[in-house]
């Protein structure tokens, strides 16, 4: 399914979510590396070229915990694993923007200062679609489990391994790793988060199978 086709899948839903008032939340999901990211910005901006306004995009890696704190847990190396997260603020956060009755304050995760940025997105309650993506929205362990009554629809990226590995091996080399070091990262924290969220994610409204986009 082309990012137009799912688009109009959305808007499709929409129409019967707003008849009884309700804001849709739509969770893409996937593996590190799978392109979540591309896909929820492309999916927004076909909803908003459509209906000016109608969607915007809450990123889950604005639930990181910072450095400081996975250093005291001993947890900087498996950064990105599902225990590095703030699960309990993404579901508040979540519940929050579901309601649609006042504007909702995000954090935003920033690759380049390797932090995520309180206060760094509003969304407004007049906004009637969210495109929440990250790698374990799906995911069917607690408490990563319980945030499946937020969602009215779901999608999956799947990529194959290989290519994850690829990609996730440039990213780290974008970001100013060594050769080695970028593989050694991809291999020993990316791919095993990644092989976790193909093993135990939940099955998808919809299921995209791609080799070309990059997260």
């Amino acid at each position: 399914m082309e990012t137009q086709a799912l688009a109009e899948a959305v808007l499709g839903r929409m129409t019967g979510a707003r008849m009884t008032g309700a804001r849709m939340v739509v969770a893409i999901a996937g593996a590190p590396g799978a392109g979540k990211s591309t896909l929820a910005e492309a999916l927004c901006d076909a909803l908003n070229q459509r209906q000016p306004g109608v969607a915007v995009v809450m990123p889950m890696d604005g639930y990181h915990l910072d450095n400081a704190l996975l250093d005291a847990r001993g947890l900087r190396d498996r950064k990105g694993s599902p225990p590095t997260f703030d699960v309990d603020g993404l579901a508040r956060d979540l519940a929050r923007v579901r309601a649609a009755d006042r504007p909702v304050i995000l954090p935003v995760f920033d690759r380049d200062l390797d932090l995520a940025r309180a206060g760094a997105r509003e969304v407004g309650p007049e906004v009637p679609i969210i495109v929440i993506e990250g790698n374990y929205l799906l995911l069917d362990q607690a408490p990563w489990r319980d945030l499946a009554p937020m969602f009215d629809m779901t999608v999956f990226v799947e990529v194959p391994e290989a290519e994850l590995e690829r990609r996730l091996v440039a990213r780290w080399l974008h970001y100013g790793h060594a050769p080695e070091a970028a593989r050694a990262r991809a291999l020993s924290n990316d791919i095993p988060n990644a092989r976790l969220v193909v093993a135990h994610s939940r099955a998808a409204d919809v299921t995209l199978r791609q080799d070309t986009a990059s997260d």
